[in-house]
């Protein structure tokens, strides 16, 4: 079984993906338990001593006025649980929710939470046994943290809640039973270290920006294929042009283009069979580049926010000191995530746009819909509207959930982020997107059988023969819906990056 090592610093958004999608397992590394093991240490000091620590010694949120006696600490971490648990809707998926705990169990092993060494090992085992809380996705406000729903994470620990192991859906007790992990009482601060941040916002956002890089570079090459089917112009795609607006991302995407079209005996240049294209074919640096320039940052946002500190108070042991804060509040990930989202949806927006140049025989001159029986045969037609559909949903997804705000905690909590919203909306977006991105590829694909699939160019031939195994040319009508999934699946699995990156090397993303 693959393994990967963690400290607290150098966590990556592949070794997340990793861990959440393919099974990696997870250790700590011996000097970040050392540092586990000493933020704790300043915490039983803090109670023996009775010193005024929010979290530690006093009550939460509003109730940070009021004093805990050492007798009580056990009680007061147990009720924070339980009563913060108000997650609600569906659950987040498997991958998602290890994603999560391995985030926490990241942030933890910095050492500037308090927490005990053995607390954060139940974790690693959840991680490594297969034993994955279901969190519900709705009730975070994104400040303080991710409180409802890392609630429930923490629950299974406690052998409450409910939880997957082996594929089958049991109570946390159960669970924890049959992985053999024993259940934990937790105690002073342990549970503030475990709800107060922002693992599940960033969680659902660093897969996201790992799975839109992947839909970007597909993106590039739906479009060099829609632009064969079309008898696209080249000269847009100069070097020259982009090096006076030099944005990363449009020089990038002008280069990937242009060497998956090498060698096409498709593609035109300007004057011979038209003087430009519309701005869906010939602005695609532009429009693709700007969302690569966009999901960069985002993905420096993600980086930075994986491998810190976000829960309250944050213990500083060379220093004595614990000091609360507000490290737990969403905004900086919060307003990156929407921009993802905004970044996303234009994607789909230039990819639909394209589809409906394919299947318009007033703007392709290729048979209407792709059929050639029109009329008896209705072809591409209303796959066309589901990604018209899709990227009309989008627009309303792509609303910023960080504009927005609402007071809580009888007014303590009066600024919160609404980040994990606007991660779940960006989530959401893509998944509509990698639809829209099938319909384009599947109708590119049959434009092209109208000209002549063995003039594609280098890398555009790499992706049709991917998509042709998987879904023949299209002459009669069949059961669209079957031929789309096939589609989703060619886009989601990678393979046509592969194929296309094989022979024409890496395709760049800003």
């Amino acid at each position: 079984m693959s393994r990967i090592n963690i400290n607290g610093n150098q966590l990556t958004i592949e070794q997340v993906v990793q861990v959440a999608r393919y099974g990696y397992e997870v250790e700590i590394e011996a000097a970040a338990q050392a540092a586990i093991t000493r933020s704790r240490e300043i915490v039983d000091r803090f109670v023996e001593e009775k010193r005024n620590v929010y979290g530690i010694t006093t009550g939460f949120g509003k109730f940070s006025d009021i004093a805990i006696s050492k007798e009580e600490t056990k009680e007061l971490q147990r009720n924070l649980i339980i009563s913060h648990a108000c997650g609600v809707g569906p659950f987040l998926s498997e991958e998602i929710s290890r994603a999560i705990m391995l985030l926490r169990v990241n942030a933890l092993s910095k050492g500037f939470s308090g927490i005990r060494l053995s607390t954060v090992m139940t974790l690693v085992d959840m991680i490594n046994k297969g034993v994955t809380p279901l969190i519900p996705e709705k009730g975070s406000l994104g400040a303080s943290g991710d409180l409802a729903p890392l609630s429930h994470m923490v629950l299974v620990m406690l052998g409450l809640g409910e939880a997957l192991y082996k594929g089958e859906q049991l109570s946390g007790a159960e669970a924890m039973s049959r992985a053999g992990i024993p259940v934990v009482e937790l105690t002073s601060k342990e549970g503030l270290a475990l709800i107060n941040g922002t693992q599940v916002m960033t969680a659902v956002g660093c897969i996201t920006v790992y799975d839109a890089i992947n839909a970007l570079k597909l993106a590039d090459i739906s479009a060099a294929m829609t632009m064969e089917a079309l008898n696209g112009i080249t000269d847009a795609f100069d070097p020259r042009l982009h090096a006076v607006r030099p944005h990363q991302g449009q020089m990038d995407t002008a280069s990937n283009l242009l060497r998956i079209l090498s060698d096409s005996g498709l593609t035109t240049r300007q004057g011979e069979m038209r003087v430009q294209d519309a701005y869906s074919l010939r602005c695609v640096p532009q429009i693709h580049g700007a969302s690569k320039d966009a999901i960069r940052f985002v993905k420096e946002r993600v980086e930075i926010e994986i491998n810190s500190v976000t829960d309250n108070p944050i213990i500083f042991p060379d220093d004595d000191a614990a000091i609360s804060g507000g490290n737990f509040h969403g905004q900086p990930v919060a307003l990156a995530f929407d921009f993802l989202g905004i970044a996303i949806a234009e994607m789909a927006n230039a990819c639909e746009r394209r589809i409906e140049r394919l299947v318009n025989p007033q703007l392709s001159g290729l048979p209407a819909f792709l059929t050639p029986n029109g009329g008896l045969h209705s072809g591409f037609m209303i796959a066309q509207y589901s990604a018209a559909a899709l990227v009309s949903e989008n627009k309303v997804l792509a609303h910023p959930a960080s504009v927005d705000s609402i007071p809580s905690s009888a007014n303590q909590e009066d600024h919160v982020s609404m980040g994990t919203i606007a991660a779940r909306k960006a989530r959401d977006i893509l998944t509509n997107t990698i639809h829209v991105l099938a319909v384009e590829l599947l109708a590119a694909a049959q434009g092209i059988e109208f000209k002549d699939p063995e003039k594609l160019g280098k890398g555009t031939a790499a992706a049709f023969e991917i998509v042709r195994g998987s879904v023949p040319k299209w002459v009669e009508d069949r059961e669209m819906y079957i031929d789309l999934r096939k589609g989703e699946a060619l886009v989601r699995d990678g393979e046509i990056v592969k194929a296309v990156e094989a022979v024409i090397g890496e395709l760049k993303l800003g």
